[in-house]
């Protein structure tokens, strides 16, 4: 998906891109959620926050700070889902992986998901308590060249999904080549402003085993 975020003064209001399951509550289903959300700002730098729900349970929130101006052109954002990994991608650049650690008693997200985006009121988290201008308003984000691969819904097997015949899930896909490690190392070490794993790394295995 390429995204351009609003071009103003925009505090508080954040636009999203995820994956999400259908959750029937009423029925005790709880959801899966893949997700990449532009903390509005009114100048650089611009906060990009991803996270991953699974059974309903989120609080794995990750933010970077974007090296270029999201506001000005089209830039590239994707995820790498699969039964291994999940990898977020800044114009093809990895900045998050979250890997699967079921083996050990981690929840992986495994449900049919769809595709949603929007743009709504984040105020107060999203803008370190400042309020949203609305004189500002009305704020517009645009998107282009979407592309999806994956398996249909209709008649869904998992154990089908996981075909090796499926180009994400050959083994080049299970985890970061060389390149991509080097790649993913460095925005770490340049634009990752906070990890879940920092302050509630006791909270969530996964966090102990990275």
């Amino acid at each position: 998906m390429r995204i351009k975020i609003p071009n103003k003064d925009c505090r508080g209001v954040v636009t999203a891109f995820y994956l999400t399951s259908t959750a029937y509550k009423h029925l005790g289903a709880k959801h899966d959620e893949i997700d990449f959300e532009f903390l509005g700002n009114n100048g650089q730098p611009h906060t990009l926050q991803t996270n991953v729900f699974t059974n309903d349970e989120g609080g794995r929130e990750q933010r970077h700070s974007l090296w270029f101006d999201p506001t000005i052109i089209f830039h590239t954002y994707g995820v790498l889902w699969n039964q291994h990994q999940i990898v977020f991608y800044v114009d093809e650049i990895p900045i998050r992986v979250f890997k699967n650690y079921s083996n050990v008693g981690v929840s992986f997200p495994s449900q049919q998901m769809h595709v949603t985006a929007s743009i709504w009121n984040g105020e107060p988290w999203a803008s370190n308590g400042k309020r949203i201008d609305w004189k500002q308003a009305p704020f517009t984000a645009q998107s282009q060249g979407f592309n999806i691969y994956g398996c249909q819904t209709q008649n869904y097997n998992k154990h089908a999904c996981y075909s090796p015949y499926l180009w994400w899930n050959d083994k080049k896909h299970w985890k970061l080549n060389s390149q991509q490690q080097r790649a993913y190392e460095d925005v770490r070490k340049k634009h990752l402003l906070y990890d879940y794993c920092f302050d509630r790394g006791e909270l969530h295995k996964e966090c102990q085993i990275n």
